[in-house]
């Protein structure tokens, strides 16, 4: 009778070592597999952790209703601004607010209004003080911006017109554009386009 071998070589890889037996077995001298958290975490430690979000302010205003209902009127224009705000609030933790507002107008009159402001408390730990404004102005609010998408698209349906759905916004390049312009210099930062 022929011995059978222990390893079988359905469980090699392509470096022809063994993989471990359970998948949430990590080979020897491998680190573990960590939790996920809410948070992201780099090599260098750096961490961007999401500790809340909420709404800090939200208005919708249709004065035309229900005559702007039936029809936007003649020239309908839709504009829309973005303003981004971000301060500490304590060691380590910073609040983050996107400001968005839109304001539909024709040649009779308003069609609606709708603002709001979003706010996001963050951690951020390990970040070089290089970096740090680049993560409030860029990285934070790009987290921000689907739940703002959502909850604009709503509140201008809710108001009985078709949902307003932003195009993504590249944080980055309006960043680049205010710091060119001589914008966030200070730690009472405010981004606007």
């Amino acid at each position: 009778m022929a011995k059978k071998s222990n390893t079988d070589p359905a469980k090699k890889t392509n470096g022809g070592k063994q993989a471990p037996e359970r998948p949430d077995e990590a080979p020897a001298g491998a680190a573990p597999p960590q939790p996920v958290t809410g948070s992201a975490r780099t090599e260098t430690g750096a961490e961007l952790s999401v500790l809340a979000q909420y709404v800090k302010d939200l208005s919708f205003e249709s004065p035309g209703a229900p005559q702007t209902l039936q029809g936007p009127g003649e020239n309908p224009e839709l504009k829309v601004g973005v303003n981004v705000n971000a301060g500490p609030r304590g060691e380590d933790i910073y609040e983050v607010a996107l400001q968005i507002e839109a304001h539909a107008k024709s040649d009779a009159g308003v069609i609606y209004n709708a603002e709001l402001i979003y706010g996001g408390l963050f951690r951020l730990r390990n970040i070089p003080k290089h970096l740090l404004q680049p993560v409030l102005f860029v990285d934070c609010p790009t987290l921000l911006f689907p739940f703002v998408r959502r909850m604009l698209a709503d509140v201008v349906r809710d108001g009985g017109f078709p949902p307003l759905l932003l195009d993504p916004i590249d944080f980055a390049s309006l960043y680049t554009k205010n710091q060119a312009a001589g914008l966030n210099e200070n730690a009472g930062m405010s981004q606007a386009n």
